[in-house]
This record gives structure tokens, sequence and C-alpha cells, in this order.
């Protein structure tokens, strides 16, 4: 599974450091296709950038869910982005004094 760290400024993923990716390298060059992006657009792009990159055979379907390696990998891609920023929601949380 693809793994990330990001930096968000303002309302914009700013920086992406891939910690873990494809070994094709897609995960690579998708991630600094979002840079720049709104955060609520982040997710779905860097799913789609990653299929445009992917080098694994589009035409190969599963039969049992419906969809490609390719589809995967940006299914995959997409819920990893979505964990870190998660992860950095969470790491500005203050606890609350009680």
């Amino acid at each position: 599974m693809p793994e990330f760290t990001v930096t968000v400024v303002g309302e914009k993923i700013a920086n992406i450091q891939v910690i873990r990716g494809a070994p094709c390298g897609a995960t690579w060059d998708a991630a600094q296709r979002i840079v720049n992006l709104p955060v609520e657009e982040a997710a779905v792009r860097i799913g789609l950038e990653v299929q445009y990159f992917c080098v694994a055979d589009p035409s190969n379907w599963d039969p049992i869910s419906g969809k490609s390696s390719v589809h995967l990998a940006g299914e995959f891609h997409k819920s990893a982005l979505k964990r870190a920023l998660i992860n950095l929601k969470s790491e500005h949380v203050k606890p609350m004094d009680g």
C-alpha cells in the first residue's frame, strides 16, 4: 500500500513526500502533480494521475470486482492520501485541558 506525508498550507497541498509507492514509479510522478491543488480535489486527482502513469495492463479486469489493476491502484493511492490528510489533522489537534 502506498504511504504519504503531506504538508498543507491554507487549503492547498504544499508538499507531499512518498514514504512507500508503486514499484513502477507511478506514485512519485502522480504525487508531484497534486502539489498546489486544493485539499478537496487532491485525493481524487492522485487516483486519476496514478492511473495515467501506471504501467499495469488496463484491460486485465478482475471478474469478481469488475475493476482492472490500474483502477485498483488509483483507489489505493486515493485512500493513502486520505489517510495522510487525516493523520495531518490529528497531529494538529491539541488535547483539551481538563
